[in-house]
Order: structure tokens, then C-alpha cells, then sequence
């Protein structure tokens, strides 16, 4: 089986599609308590530190830990746009060259580095993939975006897929594993009521949520739910059909769900198990831990499941095709 040690692992979306491809994670990394927490009670067997990764000592822990794949996410805040205006912060942004030494030292057959396609304008990435490319790695450079993987959400993401052995991936032949289904908005609501909206027309609600409702129901017309969409970039008028992807899932509430009744609009956000199936995590992934607001920056830092799970499948299918042209 296929092992793996998770820096940034977060709270494990990555983990879970690469479980679910056949790897075992043996060690993870956080620097966020309940993330590192969240981790654990999704995979008890792999031993899982709460530490930022510059303050531990690969070497060390390369005594213990032989990858076959090393998975990184380093941190990606300050890379993405989510930011807004917002100055970027350096020291977020040097944690992916935390990740040199850990190459060096457990010098994994694989490494998989993911993070927001922006990293490119970054003026220490190129430095980055040089390093690796220094190690003998061979760089797959990917921009996937997971609805293309069957996810109800369409979030693009940089991954570079890097092979010791000089292994060439590429975007076709990811999809190529994933069944051909686009799944919608629609598909991760939950109906069942649990959930309670409130009128969209109340007292001290944002003129600006009413202004987004009022151009959805004007271009869709009165009875069809939608999405009201939050912090866009995408200048898309503030909201989106249930019918499409749902669109990026950030650490902040971002989207809001309009339904009907009797001809009067209801609102309220999307839950956390809502975000959990549009990262494509599965209803067995846990988020035993933390509020709701923690909870949806769990998801929203993640990586869609289905994305890392064809990633390791390629890998699998390569490693077994070398085991049978070497038999």
C-alpha cells in the first residue's frame, strides 16, 4: 500500500480522496490545533502533530517515516484573491519553502505540492520548483478545477505532481479516471428542513443581500431558488443557479440559500455538512470539532477529495504498471 506523510494537512479533505485511491497516511502536519484534531478522528492511525513544520526536524522524523508520497498545501491565504485588497503576508507565504528540507531528507518517489494558482505570481515559486527540480524530480504542472472530478463545486487549484522517476501526468489523464458526471449546486442541499431560513424582507437586513436577491429574481423569476454568493470576485451579479457548481468554497460564510414559500423568499446560509458534500469529503468524514464558523474554514482550506483522489489513482496505476513491466 501506498504511504504518504500530509504537511498542511488541514482537516484531511486531501487525506480522505487519497485514502479512498488505496494510500495510508502515516504522518500529518498542522500548525492548528483543531485541524491536526479533526485529522485524527478521520484517520486514528496515522500520528498526527500540531506544530508549524519549521519548528520540527525532518530529520529526525525521516528516521521514523518513509513516503512513498509526500502531500503538501502550504499556506495559501495570502497567495488567494479571497484576500481582497489585503497585503499579503510574507511569512504565510515562505511556509512552501518550509517543504525543501522535508524533500531532502525523506526523499519520497512522489511529492505533490497544491495550493491557489496565484502562487505562480509569487516571486519565490519558480525558486521552488527549481529546488525540486534540483532533487531529480520531474514537474507535472496542473491546474485542475474540481468540477471537472465530479465535485458539485468549482474550485481551480494549482497542483504540482512531481515523480523521481521522470513520470509525465497530465489533466486528461486525471479526468480520464473520473466517471464523466457534473454534479450541481442542487445535489448538496439538504431539503429535509432542518435548517430554518427567515424571511428574505426583514427588519436590519443588508441592502446589499436584498440588491443580489433582486437581480436573481429578475433574471430567474419569482419561485426559483438560488444561491445568494458573498465576497465574489467574479462579478456575476452576487448570486448563482442551483443548477451549476456551486463556486468556491472560502474559510468565510460565503453563500446564502433562497427558497419560496407561498410566493415570499426565505434566506439562510449554507451549513456545514452542505460544504463538507461540496468538497466532495463524503458523508463518513467527520468535523467532530469547533464551531460553525471553524468549521467552515476547515472546508473552505481544503482540497476536494475527488481531485487528490484521481492524483493518487494516476500514481497507483504508474507504480503498478512498473511492478508488472519489471516482473
Amino acid at each position: 500500500m501506498l504511504k504518504f506523510v500530509d504537511l498542511f494537512c488541514g482537516g484531511g479533505f486531501g487525506a480522505r480522496g487519497a485514502v479512498k485511491a488505496g494510500a495510508a497516511p502515516i504522518l500529518a502536519v498542522d500548525a492548528w490545533q483543531l485541524a491536526a484534531s479533526t485529522y485524527k478522528s478521520n484517520f486514528p492511525s496515522a500520528e498526527v502533530i500540531c506544530s508549524p513544520i519549521e519548528d520540527l526536524d525532518p530529520i529526525e522524523l525521516a528516521k521514523k517515516y518513509k513516503p512513498d508520497v509526500l502531500l503538501t498545501s502550504p499556506e495559501c491565504t495570502s497567495h488567494s484573491i479571497a484576500r481582497g485588497a489585503k497585503p499579503g503576508c510574507e511569512l504565510s507565504k515562505e511556509t512552501a519553502i518550509g517543504i525543501i528540507p522535508w524533500i531532502e531528507t525523506m526523499k519520497p518517489r512522489w511529492l505533490i505540492v497544491e495550493n491557489v494558482n496565484r502562487m505562480k505570481k509569487w516571486g519565490r515559486h519558480q525558486e521552488l520548483v527549481s529546488a525540486i527540480e534540483s532533487y531529480g524530480y520531474t514537474v507535472n504542472d496542473l491546474l485542475l478545477n474540481s468540477a471537472d472530478f465530479g465535485v458539485p463545486q468549482a474550485r481551480k487549484r494549482m497542483f504540482l505532481v512531481c515523480d523521481l522517476q521522470g513520470s509525465v501526468i497530465t489533466q486528461e489523464d486525471l479526468v480520464a479516471l473520473r466517471p464523466k458526471s457534473i454534479n450541481s449546486a442542487r445535489s448538496i442541499i439538504d431539503w429535509s428542513g432542518v435548517y430554518k431560513s427567515r424571511p428574505l424582507y426583514r427588519e436590519k437586513r443588508a441592502q446589499a443581500t436584498i440588491d443580489r436577491a433582486e437581480r436573481a429574481i429578475e433574471a430567474l423569476g419569482r419561485g426559483k431558488d438560488f444561491i445568494i454568493v458573498y465576497y465574489g470576485s467574479d462579478y456575476a451579479g452576487g448570486w448563482q443557479s442551483l443548477d451549476a457548481p456551486l463556486r468556491t468554497v472560502t474559510t468565510i460564510d460565503r453563500f446564502g440559500l433562497v427558497t419560496w414559500e407561498n410566493d415570499t423568499p426565505y434566506l439562510r446560509m449554507l451549513q456545514p455538512p452542505e460544504l463538507l458534500q461540496a468538497m466532495g469529503a463524503g458523508s463518513k468524514h467527520l468535523l467532530s470539532y469547533g464551531s460553525r464558523r471553524d468549521k467552515v474554514k476547515l472546508c473552505g482550506n481544503g482540497v476536494c477529495s475527488p481531485v487528490m483522489e484521481m492524483i493518487f489513482k494516476q500514481i497507483i496505476k504508474i507504480e503498478n504498471y512498473k511492478v508488472r513491466i519489471a516482473s
